[in-house]
């Protein structure tokens, strides 16, 4: 785009300097002499008289000042160039065009200055000496003036004749935005549209040079693509101009089309990408109205522009990362990495707009298919960013663009992404044929960068984005062995990337369905030879940076044979027991249990087919087939002993929660039924099978037997077992188990609502079976799956049964150190060990809600023994306490309450305070019933600390009485509860709240909407009555009153007295007991207190302070 008046060197230029035209462009800048004013018609003619000074005062300066002369010279021959108007009746518009004369001489002036300058050779005498500065540099105070003009020039030349939604509007800037808008003269020549061309064209030319153009686009460059872009691209007014309207020739709007392009292509992408985005603006919203209304609505036009722009930025090359940048660093992340940087990771919301952005097929793209090919390599080059916060953003958005595509476009994600990203590891399968050029022994197939880089880039997009769509499945599925096998080599030895392989093997066994699960975990076992794996002639190796490489395997000799069999061999066992290790990791997710239970269907098939045995005969007496069926024997007899290797490891390994639900329990049983019942078949029955039988049949008695809350799909599930039962009932031998196994049929078909006394005494005796017996049936695998699901049900019952009925169920295990606390209160303290400790307190978390509680209870014995070791835990014992109040169960959070009371009993002073302040939060920070166990706890506190209570009465009561002005019924009513139970101990130690107390009962009695409440406050006075009785009966009072005017009387019981009569009366007055109120008339009569008003009873609390109210005395026997 052609700069109006573009200028060609002349000899003046060789002595003009860039001082002259700075201070020139200071004048014209300084500020006026006149004092601003609040009245905005003021403000408009302060701003014009100031810039028409400015003017005059340059104006005067270049024509009368010698020094000045080789500018203004530079400037008419500029002038004199120029083809567009620099006078105008409209002052802006004048102020504008000088400032933009003086911009192209300094321009001009730096060009000439840069080219004589003829540097020097560098002295080698002296080379730290900094080299000569070149005459075009700008200083410091040089580059703010120049900053200066361009935003006045932008200001009044640029942004005042944009169209209505394009750009950010002068007034939503500042005030001065505002103020300028009302000034500047859009009726005046020259028409806006040729201004804005001015403005645009002239900023463009001088930011050709470097330093200048560093300092306009950087600053100026929304403003400048807003301008090129209306003047370009806007689409004319429906009414055709008439010729004298002064419009833009068609060459001048393809002019800035051009320049609108070639400005966008030279800046820093990023940059671009924000300002485009920016211009294209966000949703609707009222241009009209107030000054809270935001910016108007963007043209349509100009949003398809930004967008038709913002895809070209994309599909350049780097352009992935341009828009990342542009999006996140205009969202407050500053350039790459800043100090925002971690809070914009965290933000999934700026991560999904940006993958939905990247995932969108732009219009110009030829096809979606080409737009993948191009842009899914820049997309996976996101996840390789060494700079840890700018990684970090932009692997999120990586991650979540990989599975926004894969969940739009499944295919072209499968093409261009997974299959790239998995491609290492495809490379070295079974099923990947191996050029011949990388057989040679000790060839690197894989790097250790590739493959580590493969292994974490695998983790970012499955585990971290965490999508179980269908294709990441699918495509991971055939590379599942490998990884696994990887997985194994890691274990051999030091990898950072064991974490990863093992995080990703968990995740694809919980997110695939239960059936491909298994039979991936068959083939990582090797029961499954179909499975994808390793191809033969590869091998992991050890690589020097910590990872790990892949390589083509050394040929094996003749004399290695036997070293590579057992290497084969200890390698399958290591396989499987780190297997076992994989499967311990996925309890919870039931796929452990599930592949249990299949090895034992495995084991029972095996079972059945073990008639055929081996009869060796003379090689050379056997034919073809038998050479093959021998074989298929082999294969089969192996077969046998991996699954018998796999039961024993997972026997071994398993915990007692591998099973989940009901429906694995039924299962396990049924598989053993099912082995039971093939061995009665072939008459193979072995002392391991009857217990086997025994222990799954005594497992359903105790099912049956109420250990587990059975609902009526329960039954259905165990409506399997029937056909076993009665096969068992029929065939087999003891009467005892035929006779049980008919009372369990009977009990399933009916859903329980018959059973016999066997099934409850068969129940009992499986869960009381331990000694010896039981020792020996842990080593056989059986025996001990049947005590894991044992173990299982009863934890089971405990988490269904507990939160609703808050009954204790057995518990077959509790940790060392955790017990029942004793119901005697004088036993013996026993010291602790630390590790007991530990243990214990690791038991408060426990997801079992037995065992939680009853580390709870163990905690409360502690420390009402005084145990020292638990007492120097203090805060830790307060938070475990504190934590499992919020739990749902009964058991766990009454036990929790008790140990904060005991634990209260002896540090008050600093466990009061926090228990009143989470008492007293709102509903925001804790939850209603929270703030009620909280209550109770402060309840058994007030009631543990008897006498002593009144050292803490003022924060106690404060905290109860704005407790009754709580929103929540509920908790007004606790407050009002712990209000009275406190009354009831401090008795007539209640000084000087005694009025509040008793108003604050009245009010709360009269005017409160809830049932509840009320009662609560009715309570509150019977409790307050109660406790004052117990020092001041009746026949006593009688007492006192007669001698209450004596003078052997000291005046504090009288004023004791007096307080008590006062209270009854004002309470009975608020409650409507008229003949109560009759009844105490002698006393209050006797003791002067009838009558009186809130005012005597303020005077009369006073007389109680000074006399000694506090001193703690007992009136309750004459001789006080």
């Amino acid at each position: 785009m052609a700069a109006p008046g573009e200028v060609v060197g002349s000899e003046v230029l060789e002595t003009c300097g860039l001082d002259q035209i700075v201070e020139a462009l200071k004048l014209l800048l300084s500020p006026g002499g006149s004092g601003s004013s609040s009245l905005h018609i003021t403000k408009h003619d302060v701003l014009l008289a100031t810039l028409k000074s400015n003017l005059s005062a340059l104006e005067d300066k270049i024509l009368r000042d010698p020094q000045w002369k080789k500018l203004k010279l530079l400037r008419d021959e500029i002038i004199n160039q120029a083809e567009w108007p620099q006078s105008s009746v409209d002052i802006t518009w004048s102020f504008t065009s000088q400032t933009l004369l003086l911009l192209l001489c300094l321009k001009e002036t730096m060009i000439r200055l840069a080219a004589d300058f003829n540097p020097g050779k560098p002295n080698p005498r002296t080379p730290e000496v900094a080299p000569a500065l070149s005459p075009d540099t700008l200083s410091i105070t040089q580059q703010k003036t120049v900053q200066s003009a361009l935003q006045f020039v932008v200001t009044l030349g640029v942004c005042p004749y944009l169209v209505a939604g394009v750009g950010v509007p002068l007034k939503h800037r500042t005030e001065f935005g505002a103020v300028v808008q009302d000034v500047v003269s859009l009726d005046a020549a020259p028409h806006a549209a040729r201004r804005l061309y001015t403005s645009c064209s002239v900023l463009l030319d001088v930011a050709r040079h470097a330093s200048l153009g560093s300092l306009i686009l950087c600053r100026h460059l929304g403003d400048i693509a807003a301008g090129l872009c209306q003047l370009g691209f806007c689409p004319p007014k429906r009414k055709p101009p008439t010729l004298a309207e002064e419009v833009l020739t068609e060459e001048e709007r393809t002019l800035s089309r051009g320049a609108l392009r070639d400005v966008l292509d030279q800046v820093y992408q990023p940059l671009a990408v924000r300002e485009l985005l920016i211009l294209q603006g966000g949703p609707p919203q009222s241009c009209t109205g107030a000054k809270t209304q935001l910016r108007c609505r963007t043209p349509a036009w100009l949003r398809r522009l930004c967008g038709q722009l913002l895809s070209e930025r994309l599909m350049r090359p780097g352009g992935v990362q341009a828009v990342v940048r542009g999006i996140l660093e205009g969202a407050g992340a500053g350039a790459a990495g800043g100090s925002d940087a971690e809070a914009t990771a965290a933000d999934w919301k700026k991560c999904d707009l940006i993958a939905k952005i990247l995932a969108s097929c732009p219009q110009q793209s030829l096809s979606p298919e080409s737009y993948y090919r191009d842009i899914c390599p820049q997309i996976l080059d996101l996840f390789h960013f060494q700079d840890k916060l700018t990684a970090r953003q932009f692997q999120r958005v990586a991650t979540t663009t990989v599975i926004t595509m894969s969940r739009e476009q499944p295919r072209l994600a499968a093409n261009y992404l997974l299959q790239p990203l998995l491609a290492p590891l495809h490379r070295c399968l079974n099923t990947t044929e191996i050029p011949e050029s990388n057989m040679v022994p000790g060839t690197i197939l894989v790097t250790e960068e590739e493959l580590s880089r493969c292994i974490e880039d695998v983790y970012k997009v499955y585990v971290v984005g965490n999508e179980p769509l269908t294709v990441l499945l699918d495509s991971l599925l055939p590379v599942l062995r490998m990884l696994f096998a990887l997985y194994c080599f890691t274990k051999q030895t030091v990898s950072h990337i064991r974490s990863f392989c093992q995080e990703i093997l968990l995740w694809i066994l919980e997110k695939l369905e239960r059936k491909i699960a298994i039979a991936s975990l068959k083939g990582f076992a090797g029961l499954d030879k179909t499975v994808p794996s390793l191809h033969p002639l590869c091998q992991f190796r050890a690589a020097i940076q910590g990872g790990i490489m892949i390589t083509i395997r050394e040929a094996i000799s003749n004399e290695d044979e036997d070293e590579a069999l057992y290497q084969k061999l200890s390698s399958e066992q290591s396989q499987v027991e780190h297997l076992g290790d994989l499967l311990t990791c996925c309890q919870e997710c039931g796929v452990a249990g599930d592949f249990f239970i299949f090895c034992l269907k495995e084991l029972t098939h095996l079972t059945v087919d073990n008639e055929a045995e081996l009869k060796p005969k003379p090689f050379s007496t056997k034919s073809l087939l038998e050479l093959e069926e021998q074989a298929l024997l082999v294969e089969g007899q192996e077969h046998r002993l991996l699954v018998l290797q796999l039961l024993a490891v997972l026997c071994e390994k398993m915990s007692e929660q591998i099973f989940t639900n009901i429906t694995q329990v039924v299962d396990f049983v049924a598989a053993t039924l099912q082995r039971a019942c093939a061995s009665l078949a072939h008459e193979a029955e072995s002392t391991v099978e009857s217990q086997t039988l025994s222990m799954s049949m005594g497992l359903v008695a105790v099912m049956l037997g109420g250990a587990v809350q059975l609902k009526s799909s329960d039954f259905t599930i165990m409506k399997q077992l029937l056909p076993l039962l009665e096969k068992v009932s029929n065939t087999y031998p003891d009467p005892v188990i035929q006779e049980l196994a008919v009372d369990l049929r009977i009990t399933i078909a009916t859903h329980g609502a018959f059973a016999t006394q066997a099934v409850s005494v068969a129940a009992q005796s499986t869960l009381n079976k331990k000694g010896p017996e039981g020792r020996t049936e842990e080593k056989h695998q059986a025996g001990h799956d049947t005590q894991a699901a044992q173990s299982h049900l009863e934890q089971q019952q405990n988490h269904e049964t507990s939160p609703h009925t808050g009954q204790e169920s057995d518990v077959p295990f509790i940790p060392k150190g955790v017990s029942e606390p004793n119901t005697t209160t004088n036993q013996k303290s026993v010291c602790i060990t630390t590790e007991q400790l530990q243990e214990v307190l690791l038991s408060a978390y426990d997801p079992q809600i037995p065992m939680r509680a009853a580390a709870l209870r163990t905690l409360s014995r502690w420390i009402e023994q005084r145990e020292a070791k638990a007492l120097e835990r203090q805060e830790k014992l307060l938070k475990i306490f504190l934590e499992n109040l919020e739990h749902e169960d009964t058991f766990v959070y009454l036990s929790a309450i008790q140990g904060i009371a005991l634990l209260s009993d002896v540090y008050p002073e600093k466990i009061l305070v926090d228990l009143l302040a989470q008492y007293d939060s709102g509903k925001g920070r804790h939850t209603p019933e929270t703030r009620m166990k909280v209550g109770e706890v402060l309840m058994r506190i007030v009631r543990a600390l008897g006498d002593m209570v009144a050292k803490y009465r003022d924060p106690l009561i404060h905290t109860f009485l704005r407790g009754v002005r709580d929103p929540d019924g509920a908790h007004r009513a606790s407050s009002l509860a712990n209000l009275g139970e406190l009354c009831q101990r401090l008795d007539f130690l209640l000084g000087p709240v005694v009025h509040e107390v008793t108003a604050c009962v009245i009010a709360v009695a009269k005017t409160d909407d809830e049932v509840q409440v009320r009662r609560a406050a009715i309570h509150v006075v019977v409790l307050l009555l109660r406790g004052l009785s117990r020092k001041a009966p009746e026949e006593q009072l009688k007492w006192k009153c007669c001698f209450v005017n004596e003078v052997g009387v000291c005046a504090c019981v009288r004023a004791r007295v007096r307080v008590y009569i006062f209270l009854l009366i004002t309470t009975f007055q608020a409650i409507g007991c008229q003949k109560l109120i009759l009844g105490f008339s002698e006393f209050s009569g006797t003791c002067g207190c009838a009558g009186q008003g809130p005012l005597q009873s303020w005077q009369l609390e006073r007389e109680v302070e000074e006399r000694g109210w506090n001193q703690g005395e007992d009136i309750s026997s004459p001789n006080s």
